[in-house]
This record gives C-alpha cells, sequence and structure tokens, in this order.
C-alpha cells in the first residue's frame, strides 16, 4: 500500500479495537493493498458510520471519530474533489465511556414474553440488546396468533450529562389471524397437492411460527427440494386469514453414490447406490444400494449384499411415511456362510424434532451352513423401533447424547424357533475447552435374543464381538461361545467404548480409546461370559464433510492380548 494506515484507539480495551478494526473499511483495504485515492476517500467518510456504530453496539454513545487524510478532516473533503494521491491516513477513536440503561421497556408484552437479561436498568445500554428486545417483544405476540405483530414506535434517548441511555418501545400486536392456504411457488416436478399434505399446515387453526417452521421442516425431510423457504404474505385475505408462501426449489431427482472403506482385519469394502427422489410426482423415493465386503480381508470370505427401499412421505399425516423394501444378502462368516433374503413393510413417524419410532412387518428366509450342518429358517418379524437423537451433529460430535432400541418379536415357520430380538445403542458426548476442541465420548450397545435358544435363531442373528464395530484391536467377530464344540454367536452381548478427541489444529485431531465386549450364551450376561478389551490411537483429518478416520488398535486383554496391531479406515468418527 503506497499510504500508511495508523488506527488508534484511546484506552486498553483490545476487544473493543478488535470489533472497531474490523468495522473499519480502511482497514480492510489495507489489508487488500487498495491505492486508488478514490476508493480510499469514500471508505474514510463511510468509516464514520461504520466506527460509530460499532461504538453503539457496546454502548458506547459518547465516542468521538477522527479521520484524517494527509492531516485534513475525510468528512470535509468533497467526495468530487479527491486528492490525486494520498500517503497518510490517520484515524483516532477517543470511546467514551459505557452507557447503561435507565429505562428499558417493552410495552405491551404478551403473556410468558422473555426479554434478555441484558435489557434491564443499569446494565450496559448495548444497541444489540436493544434490538434483541424489540424482536422478543414481537416474537411473543407472534407466539399467541398475532402475525401482524410489529415495533410501533420506540424512544430512544442518551442521557450525555449522566451517561445514561433511555430505551422504550412500543409494540403493536396487530389482530389474532388463522392459517390460510399454503401456496407452493418453483414446484415443476412435484405436485402441488403433495406438498400440501407434506407440509401438514394446520389451515384454519390460530397462526403459530411453529407451525410454520414444522411445515418448513416436513418438506425439507422428504429430501425431494434443494432449498424450501415459507414466508407471511404481505396481507390478509378478506376473511382475516393469512396465506404462507412456500418458495421451493426442487433437487434434481436422480442421485448416485459409492462409498468405500478399509481396515486390516474387515478388509475393503465398497458399496454404491442409486437414488430416485421423485419416483411419482409425489416426493417418493426409491434407494436401491448393493455393497460388496471383506475384499482381501480375514473375516472368512467375500460379503455381497442388494436391497431398494420405498418410502412415501405423509401417507398417514405429515409426520408418518409409509416404506417398503426387499433385500438379499450374502455372508461368509469365520464361523458360518448364510443366504438371506427378506421383504416387508411398515411406517415410521416422526415424534417432535428429536424422536423417530418405526413399526413394520416383514419375512425373513435364511440357509445357514457351519459346522454343525445345514439348517433354514423363516421368521416372520415385527421390528419395532425408537431413535432419539440429541446430538449437534452426526459425523463429528461434539455434545448431546443418541440413544437407538430396537425390539423384534418373531414367529417361526417350519419348525424355527419363536422369540425376541432385542438391541440397544446408547452414546453421549461432552466437549470443554476452547470451542469444544476436547471432547469426551462414551458408547454402551448390546442385545439379547429371548424365548429361542441359540440354534433356534439365523446365525447373522446371533451376537458376537471383535472389529470395528464392537471392539478395535481384536479380530472381527473373534469372540462368541462354544456349543456342541463348535464356535458361534451368543444369545447376548454388551459392548462398551470411551474416546478422548483433541483437535490439535482446525484440521487434524487425535483420538485415544478403550473397547470393551463380552458375549453369553444366555439372554443376559452374567459374571462367567468371557470378555476381551481392546485399546489404541487414532487420527482425524476434518473435513467439511466430517472427520477422516485412521484408528490403530491392539488387544489389552483376551486370549489375543498384544499379539497384533490393527487399523481401521473410514469417514466420520467411530461412533
Amino acid at each position: 500500500m503506497g499510504q500508511e494506515l495508523d488506527f488508534v484507539v484511546e484506552g486498553d480495551d483490545e476487544d473493543l479495537e478488535s470489533d472497531l478494526r474490523n468495522a473499519s473499511l480502511l482497514v480492510e483495504n489495507d489489508g487488500e493493498d487498495v491505492t486508488d485515492p478514490q476508493e480510499l476517500l469514500a471508505s474514510a467518510r463511510a468509516d464514520y458510520g461504520r466506527i460509530v456504530g460499532a461504538l453503539y453496539s457496546e454502548g458506547r454513545f459518547g465516542g468521538v471519530v477522527n479521520i484524517l487524510v494527509d492531516g485534513r478532516e475525510a468528512a470535509e473533503i468533497p467526495p468530487l474533489s479527491a486528492p490525486s494521491s494520498i500517503s497518510r491516513i490517520s484515524v483516532r477513536v477517543e470511546p467514551g465511556t459505557t452507557y447503561l440503561f435507565d429505562r428499558a421497556e417493552v410495552d405491551p408484552l404478551a403473556p410468558e414474553t422473555e426479554l434478555p437479561e441484558g435489557f434491564a436498568v443499569g446494565e450496559p445500554a448495548r444497541t444489540p440488546v436493544i434490538r434483541d428486545a424489540a424482536e422478543s417483544g414481537v416474537t411473543g405476540w407472534r407466539d399467541q396468533g398475532r402475525a401482524l405483530a410489529e415495533v410501533g414506535d420506540q424512544e430512544i434517548t442518551a442521557k450525555h450529562a449522566e451517561d445514561r441511555l433511555s430505551a422504550r418501545i412500543i409494540l403493536e400486536p396487530g389482530p389474532v389471524v388463522r392459517f390460510g392456504d399454503l401456496v407452493p411457488r418453483g414446484n415443476d416436478r412435484v405436485r402441488t397437492e403433495r406438498i400440501l399434505e407434506i407440509a401438514g399446515l394446520p389451515v384454519g387453526e390460530v397462526y403459530s411460527p411453529d407451525e410454520v417452521e414444522n411445515a418448513a421442516e416436513n418438506l425439507r425431510r422428504t429430501g425431494a427440494f434443494r432449498a424450501v423457504s415459507l414466508a407471511d404474505a404481505d396481507a390478509l385475505n378478506p376473511d382475516g386469514s393469512l396465506d404462507i408462501l412456500a418458495t421451493i426449489d426442487e433437487e434434481k431427482p436422480r442421485r448416485f453414490g459409492f462409498g468405500a472403506e478399509i481396515s486390516s482385519i474387515d478388509g475393503l469394502t465398497l458399496s454404491s447406490f442409486w437414488l430416485h427422489r421423485n419416483l411419482f410426482g409425489g416426493a417418493e423415493r426409491l434407494r436401491v444400494e448393493g455393497e460388496v465386503g471383506s475384499l482381501g480381508g480375514g473375516t472368512g470370505g467375500v460379503d455381497y449384499s442388494f436391497g431398494a427401499r420405498f418410502e412415501r412421505p405423509a401417507t398417514f399425516g405429515p409426520d408418518t411415511d409409509l416404506y417398503l423394501e426387499t433385500s438379499i444378502e450374502r455372508l461368509q462368516e469365520p464361523d458360518f456362510d448364510s443366504d438371506t433374503g427378506s421383504i416387508g413393510g411398515g411406517i415410521v413417524r416422526r415424534i417432535g424434532d428429536d424422536l423417530v419410532t418405526e413399526a413394520g412387518v416383514a419375512y425373513r428366509f435364511s440357509r445357514v451352513t457351519d459346522d454343525l450342518g445345514s439348517r433354514n429358517f423363516h421368521l416372520l418379524t415385527a421390528p419395532l423401533s425408537a431413535t432419539y437423537d440429541k446430538r449437534d451433529t452426526a459425523l463429528n460430535t461434539k455434545s448431546g447424547y443418541y440413544i437407538d432400541v430396537t425390539a423384534t418379536p418373531f414367529i417361526g415357520l417350519q419348525e424355527s424357533d419363536n422369540g425376541g430380538r432385542l438391541t440397544f445403542d446408547t452414546r453421549g458426548y461432552y466437549g470443554f475447552g476452547s470451542e469444544d476442541r476436547f471432547v469426551l465420548a462414551g458408547r454402551l450397545q448390546g442385545g439379547s435374543i429371548l424365548g429361542a435358544d441359540i440354534l433356534g435363531v439365523p446365525n447373522d442373528w446371533r451376537f458376537y464381538s471383535g472389529g470395528g464395530g464392537t471392539v478395535r484391536g481384536q479380530a472381527y467377530q473373534s469372540l462368541g461361545v462354544l456349543v456342541d464344540g463348535v464356535e458361534t454367536g451368543g444369545r447376548s452381548y454388551i459392548s462398551a467404548s470411551a474416546e478422548v478427541r483433541t483437535e490439535v489444529t482446525d484440521s487434524i485431531g487425535v483420538v485415544g480409546f478403550y473397547d470393551w465386549g463380552t458375549v453369553s450364551r444366555d439372554a443376559f450376561p452374567g459374571s462367567d461370559a468371557d470378555s476381551h478389551a481392546g485399546a489404541g490411537l487414532g487420527l482425524r483429518y476434518l473435513t467439511p464433510i466430517g472427520p477422516i478416520r485412521l484408528d490403530v488398535a491392539t488387544p489389552v486383554s483376551g486370549p489375543d492380548s498384544g499379539s497384533d496391531v490393527q487399523f481401521y479406515v473410514g469417514i466420520g468418527q467411530a461412533f
């Protein structure tokens, strides 16, 4: 930059100086080597208002700002008479003292409206707090069905002799209104009547901002739209109702994707899917996917799976979807080989923002071969599940918890056993330090087969421990039980994992972890059940779509303790 910039803020408030510098166009120009005199003069003249605004944001209503361009006050230089060159710009700011509220009122207030804590007599009179108070007052009335609520007037007076600020905001609540129609705009492929069904806006009921957001989220959740925005109409209808305008940007109907994951135990897993987001014009989803696993691994052989799932949103109301699915699978595990096929359907219901429940029926056939011979299993199942997800994000969680429970009663056909299969997966996260750079993460999962013998259920329904999904460092499915002298899965298991995650830089993270698991031939693990554990270190490369994971682990208890080192690579944290 040809000219020098001198930016001085009186006092020792480093945070305030940083805020003022961030507000200054001259500072921005200095970093970008701007030298054009006309542009610099325009920035200098604009900086008066920008810096004063930043001072007001901190409750400094008596500040003084001087901006000298080669010794002349920038405000006194005519905009069209900029000098041909500028050698020095000097910014001097006297912030003044922080003003306090001697009056802080919003009137009238709707019942149960909570104003910001800082909007009170004796607190610093920051302008963002005043804006937040006004917004809270308007929101309070909108929550009462008064969609047209707005700020009618405001009385804000600075008392410079007393370093005080008086603020009174007058609201105009407007009438209670009811929902009119939802009016979609921008939909070409998804039918309008289906958009109305999916959104589920309660036409005729008293207006509620929460219902507007719920309708928008119902539409977004289908995946058929790139963007969804709902806004109030500009005016009431003749009957006093208020229409809601839905601006929609549709996604491309088809999508193709693939993935890969590798570990020293499981080998390479390749997966792919094809998705249609709007199969019949009603935001129906059809997903077809396939996977080839254990390529080059030590898990018994190559595994194959192929499946398809059809989902129709808002089939039994805006919160309840219908699904139909089918799948076939070939497994070559260390202790058995199986060929499985299933077909079924059911409903998915969302309860609030965090709870999803699912209920269905399915028929499942499998042919299993192990050291005890070959058997066929025919099962009629009724899977029931509930997932409660309070995580801040799924791929790199720093706070919250997650609970998933599945109960699957089954009726055995053609001499298969009757019973039930129960599984659970719980996770908790606690972040601390600057920007939660340290995270404690824990996981407890388990399962049980009730009412049926071990040999009365398919081998892939039995429980093992060992490998990336349970105990890292231990060989895949290395822990099971003995039945008639043959190694197989148990009727129950419990697995626990603990991790300490640290972000060393904005893109690099380090993880230390410990995993433990036990498997029993009884419906509930007892003290006589065998167990094993593994521990290790992990490296994370943090990306916008989640961390790329590398874990290195070794057994620390059990028969294979200290015998080997295993590694695991994938996307996202281990849990």
